[in-house]
């Protein structure tokens, strides 16, 4: 099963035709992601690495591909629009990399979002993989930027603010000779389009999935509210980490929502939070997979 998408979904690349947007598209088809378009204002018409044709809009791409995901590799200035765009051109949905958009932005386009049946994963985010079941994991499908070669295809769903952390807990998982089903970045910033309490709620209904690791980090409630819903309705063993621990208080620390903002914000009184739910605690980055294998009796 997985989440979000599988080895069947058809992607396109918002930007492809920049440096960054290029390369990491050129890594997703050599994963075997289904990589149908690519759009870039006035390069309509070209082709990407003699396979992949290039549109002027995402709803020409759509309706000459069927894509239904889109991936935003699209500078600060004008992201909002790419995500908007892709939504007005009803794809299903929409992974935003691009990191430092505005927060204002980010406001117009939740307002904008309001009723639509498009999911925004993102902004600053490494993306989403579904790993395959061939070779190197090859064969499934990966959105954004994280190194698909550490994925492997198994039953461990994880849901990550970080995108670094989100690799350490994939490769731990892997050397361990555990698969995931689906690895979800949700970005750090402070408005962004899925939490971690929605990407549990998915984890809990796919039949493929069978524990979870939860990253998080300091700032906000996000944890905290997706850890008061576990306890009562997810049937599934859950390791969270929290990052931040040594974070002075009132200092943004990397992502932009990475900020404590008063007392239940603290690293500690996240993990304070998640252990009262019945959340196996990491106290270190590399304890993640450790912990919840021992958390789930394997």
């Amino acid at each position: 099963m997985a989440i979000l998408i599988d080895e069947n979904t058809k992607i396109l690349i918002q930007g492809i035709t920049g440096s960054f947007g290029g390369r990491h598209a050129k890594l997703s088809l050599d994963y075997g992601t289904r990589v149908v378009a690519g759009v870039t204002p006035g390069k309509g018409g070209q082709k990407f690495e003699d396979q992949v044709p290039v549109f002027d809009t995402v709803s020409q791409a759509v309706a000459e591909t069927g894509a239904t995901a889109s991936a935003v590799f699209v500078p600060p200035p004008f992201a909002a629009d790419a995500i908007l765009e892709s939504v007005d051109a009803g794809v299903d949905l929409v992974v935003a990399i691009t990191e430092g958009i505005p927060v204002m932005d980010m406001m117009r386009v939740k307002e904008a979002m309001r009723g639509s049946k498009t999911r925004l994963v993102g902004p600053n985010c490494p993306g989403i993989v579904t790993p395959g079941h061939g070779e190197k994991s090859h064969g499934g499908c990966r959105i954004g930027i994280a190194p698909g070669y550490i994925h492997k295809r198994g039953n461990v769903g994880v849901v990550s603010r970080s995108g670094t952390l989100t690799y350490e807990a994939v490769y731990q998982l892997t050397s361990l000779g555990y698969g995931q089903s689906t690895c979800v970045g949700i970005g750090g910033d402070p408005i962004n389009g899925t939490s971690h309490l929605d990407v549990l709620k998915m984890f809990n209904d796919d039949p493929e999935t069978e524990a979870i690791i939860m990253i998080g980090e300091i700032g906000g409630n996000a944890e905290a509210e997706a850890a008061r819903w576990a306890k009562d309705n997810c049937t599934k063993p859950i390791c969270g980490f929290i990052a931040g621990a040594t974070a002075p208080p009132g200092r943004r620390m990397g992502h932009a929502g990475a900020i404590v903002g008063g007392a239940d914000d603290t690293a500690e009184a996240k993990k304070k939070i998640l252990a009262e739910c019945g959340i196996a605690v990491a106290e270190t980055p590399s304890d993640m997979a450790s912990t919840l294998l021992a958390h789930w009796g394997q």
